[in-house]
């Protein structure tokens, strides 16, 4: 224990000569930080208002967050005596290897397939991304729900990236009775979509037979419409196919299965009467023994 005194005193001397130095540092330091996070926060939610492109909101509010960075951390070390300009030195050389780096190693870096902003569905979740972080991405689904998946489960699953192509096809599958008028059905089915203006006229809207299965015909309706637009549309041509087809007399098909009952009382009837009035031979006797 009493070889640690000088240690101690040593440590004392320190303090008293640097300390006021360090708690100012430290000060700057702490004030820095809390005051970068507030003024990213209010930074995003301007530009947010001015323009809806979530991925330079994102790729601005980064930079101006490193740069603010930067100059907090070389402000607090101004109060204990290094030099700003050697700091400022290495802080550049080591950004510029950072950046060299990425270039180098960027095409064999595995990235995301989507955006912040972009409609997917991985797994069973469908929803919209939210935000991306170097480990999990976090997705809002479209009843209400935050999720967070890990980066890896993502690249190691399928994900549908609804937000590649500028339109999407909505399919319309209806089964109708085979005692149905099918061109008729074909005709209405085409109608519904071509009146409504959301549908693309190019590719046009068709229907095709798909299937003849052992109760109904199956009539398939296929359209393009936005992407952003796809959910509704796809509903409510789903209403007005139901209503339509029965305001035009035409019924749908519903799993059923016909079964026909002959009356065969008759025949059972008559069968004891039959065996009761046959004669055995005497063959039948010779058999028997």
């Amino acid at each position: 224990m009493v070889d640690q005194f000088p240690k101690l005193i040593k440590i004392k001397d320190v303090l008293t000569l640097y300390g006021q130095d360090l708690v100012q540092s430290m000060f700057f330091l702490v004030v820095g930080l809390i005051a970068i996070r507030l003024i990213i926060k209010l930074f995003k939610r301007t530009l947010s208002k001015i323009t809806p492109n979530v991925p330079l909101v994102s790729a601005i509010s980064n930079t101006i967050y490193v740069i603010l960075l930067v100059t907090v951390i070389t402000t607090a070390l101004v109060p204990i005596g290094l030099d700003t300009r050697n700091v400022l030195r290495f802080l550049i050389i080591i950004s510029l290897v950072t950046v060299a780096l990425i270039i180098i190693f960027r095409p064999y870096i595995p990235s995301l397939p989507f955006k912040v902003g972009n409609t997917i569905k991985t797994g069973e979740l469908l929803g919209k991304v939210e935000s991306t972080t170097f480990l999990n991405t976090r997705m809002r689904t479209f009843d209400g729900k935050t999720v967070w998946i890990p980066n890896s489960k993502i690249l190691n699953d399928y994900m549908i990236n609804y937000h590649l192509t500028p339109s999407r096809r909505v399919n319309l599958d209806v089964r109708i009775r085979y005692d149905q008028d099918l061109m008729k059905a074909k005709q209405v089915l085409e109608a519904i979509m071509i009146e409504d203006p959301r549908t693309l006229a190019k590719p046009r809207p068709i229907v095709y037979v798909t299937h003849l299965l052992e109760d109904c015909v199956t009539i398939g309706g296929r359209c393009w419409v936005d992407n952003l637009k796809y959910w509704r549309v796809r509903c409510d041509l789903l209403e007005k196919t139901k209503l339509r087809f029965d305001n035009e007399g035409i019924a749908f098909a519903y799993p059923q299965r016909d079964v026909h009952v002959y009356n065969k009382t008759k025949l059972v009837e008559d069968a004891p009467i039959k065996a009761s009035c046959a004669v055995p031979k005497d063959d039948d006797f010779e058999d028997m023994q």
